[in-house]
């Protein structure tokens, strides 16, 4: 029986993605590395963050959640900062007809020049969590899309 991990989405199994990894024994993130080679543009050139592929999807139990986390040396040695803060990848998101539970980190350059992320570099971390749910919680909804269709 599986309880929570990753797999290679549908689209990249033959791309080389390396399933993630806790480097030591009591790291709470598993390190996420970049899918392919992308070029974050400056946010002086382009107000939109850029979405980096990783070329995996996440499976776990129904009251758990993957958080995705940048990791702390982005932001000054490359001056990357994540769009939304934390990544949440819900359970639901596994295997949706869109794009299969692929997910990506939303990033923002806030240095002047572009930076390139190199295939297999390391961009941020994912820590799986428990959650709690209200008294009065009835969610019913069933998840039909991928990326950002949880209000669609």
């Amino acid at each position: 029986m599986k309880l929570r991990g990753f797999e290679v989405a549908k689209g990249f199994e033959d791309k080389q993605i390396n399933l993630p990894e806790r480097k030591t024994k009591y790291s709470a993130g598993y390190d996420i590395e970049a899918a392919e080679d992308t070029i974050v543009t400056s946010i002086k050139k382009q107000s939109t963050p850029t979405l980096i592929k990783t070329g995996l999807k996440a499976y776990m139990q129904d009251d758990e959640v993957l958080l995705l986390y940048n990791r702390s040396s982005n932001p000054k040695k490359k001056g990357l900062i994540m769009a939304n803060s934390v990544g949440v990848i819900d359970k639901d998101y596994y295997g949706n007809p869109d794009n299969d539970g692929h997910f990506m980190f939303s990033f923002y350059n806030i240095k002047d020049e572009d930076i390139l992320i190199k295939k297999g570099e390391c961009i941020g971390q994912a820590i799986f969590q428990k959650y709690l749910i209200a008294d009065n919680d009835n969610a019913e909804g069933i998840r039909i899309g991928g990326f950002g269709s949880t209000t669609k």
